[in-house]
């Protein structure tokens, strides 16, 4: 199975807002990065997407998708939309423990890996020739650090960039990245 991975288009967020869960719109035309995505991608796939706009946007573009609650990224609870200024110290006690860290009444790195997780069980199929899914940079380090077999606290390693896509071969005998970034 070929599986894609594509991070949406850049948000229309100010620099340095929180905005994790927050449904915010997209800086670039979802079109135009469809364009110049599709020639990586192949003629026929299964597409799947976030509900949230900044990727369901782009998956628009791109096909007819099915979008799932489990790939929207991880909820920064009361942190939605606050700047990282705001936030104070606590954004220290996050570094300190970035998968485990809690934001008041939201979800932890580990609780969104679980419904990415999930969501993989039951939304790829193997025997798929090749599946398309348009998400968050969070939920695609989880899909790729699960697949490559890396460790959770090695997933923040995974940087994957606005409205670019990577590909990963799914064999029986592994997982092969063949590219990154592209």
């Amino acid at each position: 199975m070929e599986l894609y991975l594509i991070r949406h288009p850049r948000p229309d967020v100010a620099p340095g807002i929180c905005y994790g869960r927050s449904d915010v719109g997209i800086t670039e035309s979802a079109r135009d990065v469809a364009a110049r995505l599709k020639p990586h991608l192949p003629v026929a796939f299964h597409l799947h997407a976030s509900p949230l706009q900044r990727a369901r946007l782009l998956a628009d573009e791109l096909g007819s998708a099915i979008l799932d609650d489990r790939l929207m990224e991880v909820d920064f609870g009361d942190w939605e939309g606050q700047s990282f200024e705001s936030i104070g110290s606590a954004i220290d006690d996050w570094s300190k423990d970035p998968m485990n860290f809690r934001p008041p009444n939201g979800e932890t790195p580990l609780e969104m890996a679980q419904r990415v997780r999930q969501w993989m069980e039951q939304q790829l199929d193997p025997e798929a020739d090749a599946h398309v899914i348009v998400g968050h940079g969070g939920p695609l380090r989880v899909i790729a650090g699960q697949l490559l077999g890396l460790p959770p606290d090695r997933w923040l390693a995974l940087d994957f960039a606005c409205g670019h896509v990577t590909r990963l071969d799914v064999h029986g005998w592994g997982v092969m990245l063949k590219w990154f970034n592209r």
